[in-house]
């Protein structure tokens, strides 16, 4: 059964159209993080609120964090936090901070590729970050 769409009808199915891609491009921070021979993409939407957020665990000994604060916010940015995992409480042992707009980046993104390594055990975590839109199909 076919059906004609009246001038109405074509707008609201315009207004449908437009919601469900504003939806599909939102956008986000991915992190690619390698730890221990494991690469891991991290992916996060703007908050309004650092709070919002916790931290990712990263093999036994580092939590990562991003943080995509949007306008209004105060400090619209993007942070990146390193953490030590400890028995006591997450100690922060790295902290990056973007203003927004993010510059374009290069190979390694808006952020280069960053290293930070463990005081006691030597081992090292490796991150680079990039912006884009959000994919529909994730």
């Amino acid at each position: 059964m076919t059906r004609r769409l009246g001038c109405s009808g074509l707008l609201a199915a315009l207004a449908l159209s437009l919601l469900a891609t504003s939806a599909q491009a939102t956008d986000e921070v991915r992190c690619h993080v390698s730890y221990g021979g494991e690469t891991r993409l991290l992916r996060a939407n703007a908050v309004s609120s650092s709070y919002e957020v916790a931290p990712v665990s990263i093999g036994s000994y580092f939590l990562f964090r991003i943080v995509f604060e949007r306008p209004p916010a105060q400090s619209a940015s993007v942070k990146l936090y390193t953490y030590a995992d400890r028995d006591d409480a997450a100690v922060p042992i790295h902290v990056a901070e973007f203003p927004l707009p993010l510059a374009s980046g290069g190979r390694f993104g808006f952020t280069g590729m960053q290293r930070v390594y463990e005081p006691v055990r030597d081992g090292e975590l490796e991150y680079w970050c990039e912006f884009g839109k959000k994919r529909a199909a994730q």
